[in-house]
């Protein structure tokens, strides 16, 4: 039975603000991470090689694409390789760039199965790396 999941982007300056949620339509009720990660990498690539608008608004940093407060902005708009950024998504996951949580209990093995139910929640947590000097 196909599910509908909401998922949250929230970052360690942030976590639990309100924040538009990425609608995913996955196969069945039960995922594995990687499954997860890929779906929602290739729906935003998807979305935007669509339209190839200015900004960028996925998990992960396209390459030649500079990080702003509305997205990464692409310098020329350019479609974007759906396979390349799913294994930069999952490098990045794999190097704790980034955290998933499940119902607030954070799963952190690619081959672990997530189940989805009509209250489960997901959210990726973002690290931000410090500037300083």
């Amino acid at each position: 039975m196909a599910r509908t999941l909401t998922i949250r982007d929230e970052t360690a300056f942030n976590f639990g603000g309100a924040h538009e949620g990425i609608t995913l339509d996955l196969p069945s009720e039960r995922i594995t991470v990687e499954e997860l990660i890929r779906t929602r990498v290739y729906q935003e690539v998807r979305d935007y090689n669509l339209n190839l608008p200015e900004y960028f608004r996925g998990l992960i940093q396209p390459t030649d694409a500079e990080r702003t407060l509305n997205g990464f902005k692409v310098q020329q708009r350019r479609r974007i390789d759906p396979e390349k950024q799913f294994e930069r998504a999952i490098e990045s996951f794999q190097r704790n760039g980034f955290f998933i949580l499940v119902d607030g209990l954070q799963v952190d093995e690619l081959e672990e199965e997530i189940e989805i139910g009509a209250k489960t929640t997901v959210t990726f947590l973002k690290l931000v790396a410090l500037v300083g000097g």
